[in-house]
């Protein structure tokens, strides 16, 4: 069997990092599996940039000049939408013409637009389109949070000025991917249930096929090592306990930096002596930014593409922090479970169905940083730390294994390849 994994990027951002992870997987159980990728970023022999490279980033800044047009030439919002009106036609690769499956990722920003897909869906090739996020089952959005329209039909979209109108973008793109879908062949897979039960709310994925299936981890890489070997490879302080915080941009609103500040430095006035104990690295773009508003002593680490120096940042620390607002299924938290750390983190999205409530970790309440700073101090001074570590990599390993994942796309793959055979 051969499957082509269609992805933006190569490395940059969960999707990309997900959709590599799943390429290695399938090679490991026997799947002939290539990437094809619009930013390459390594040697990899299995990972194909596109041809055009000049003419993604012409797609990239028409699709960007349109969504800033709508905008009223506001630049608020410019990156939080995603309308798919201009990208590259793959279907004349040999890549796809070899594939016996398309395996549709994170295509935005100039990648693939809704036109190409079209032509996807009519080569008869069978189609898994598995999302991030739920920009396939809204108008222009990545995450509703608060919006319901969705669930009917797009419009008065709250990401564009004066919330829109009834036959704004939002809408207007919503009509493009229902005519898009209308008796398609594609097998959407969600990475979470929780990511689930909104695709199967959305009235644009009516009577289409979505199921759940987790992203895969590799647990010979991310993996428990030498706490002091680790700390002394990643620079930070041999001694006293480490808390972590990780995002490709630490300042994204989304991730809930203001509630991470506001938690640790609640931790350093009400238990003054743990402060003196405790430091902080941040790990991403702008971890300056954070740091400088942290009442404990902090370690910016800037941007790290390294798997092997991530592991060591991730088993330097004694606990993970994640405030996200709404999230899919962070790599980063499946990645510091994979390292037997503990993580803390708001129950909202699909992070409940990661973190068990004291078992392998805490669940905050909703923008809760007093629960958030209660949850790190249980952590770090309450918690069975080898309890802790054990139940992180049983549910790693029981859920998030390379070969378990692998095994349900192959049965998602098998399922659309019988299929076609029998409408043909």
């Amino acid at each position: 069997m051969r499957v082509l994994i269609v992805n933006t990027s190569e490395k940059t951002g969960g999707a990309a990092v997900a959709a590599n992870r799943l390429m290695e997987a399938l090679k490991n159980n026997g799947v002939k599996a290539k990437m094809l990728v619009g930013d390459k970023q390594t040697g990899q022999i299995t990972v194909v940039p596109l041809p055009w490279k000049r003419a993604l980033k012409r797609h990239f800044l028409w699709e960007r000049l349109v969504i800033f047009f709508h905008l009223r030439f506001q630049k608020k919002h410019l990156f939080e939408i995603d309308i798919a009106n201009s990208g590259s036609d793959i279907t004349s690769l040999p890549e796809f013409r070899e594939a016996d499956v398309i395996h549709l990722n994170w295509i935005n920003q100039g990648m693939l637009s809704l036109s190409s897909i079209r032509k996807i869906l009519r080569s008869g090739k069978p189609v898994v389109w598995t999302m991030h996020d739920l920009w396939p089952a809204t108008g222009i959005c990545h995450y509703a949070r608060t919006c319901s329209s969705f669930r009917t039909v797009c419009h008065n979209c709250q990401l564009l000025p004066l919330n829109g109108s009834a036959d704004d973008l939002s809408h207007k793109i919503w009509k493009r991917k229902k005519q898009l879908y209308h008796a398609s062949n594609i097998h959407f897979v969600t990475c979470s249930r929780w990511l689930e039960d909104q695709a199967k709310q959305s009235s644009l994925l009516t009577g289409q096929r979505i199921s759940s299936i987790p992203n895969p981890i590799d647990t010979r890489v991310f993996c428990p090592s030498d706490r002091k070997e680790a700390r002394l490879h990643a620079g930070l302080p041999a001694d006293g306990r480490v808390l972590l915080f990780v995002s490709q941009k630490v300042t994204d609103e989304r991730k809930g930096v203001g509630y991470f500040i506001d938690a640790v430095n609640r931790l350093a006035d009400i238990h003054p002596d743990l402060a003196k104990t405790t430091s902080v690295a941040v790990l991403g773009a702008n971890s300056e930014q954070v740091c400088q508003s942290l009442r404990v002593k902090s370690y910016p680490l800037g941007y790290v593409s390294d798997d092997r120096m991530i592991t060591s940042i991730y088993n330097s620390a004694d606990v993970y922090v994640l405030p996200s607002l709404e999230d899919n299924l962070p790599n980063t938290i499946m990645e510091s479970m994979a390292c037997g750390v503990p993580s803390v983190a708001f129950r909202v999205g699909g992070i409940p169905e990661m973190i068990d409530h004291r078992r392998n970790g805490y669940l905050a309440n909703f923008k809760d940083a007093a629960d958030l700073a209660e949850g790190i101090r249980w952590v770090l001074l309450d918690a069975d730390r080898d309890a802790l570590r054990d139940a992180c990599l049983k549910k790693v390993g029981h859920n998030y294994s390379q070969q378990s994942v692998a095994m349900k796309y192959i049965e998602v793959y098998n399922e659309l390849i019988a299929l076609k055979r029998y409408i043909i």
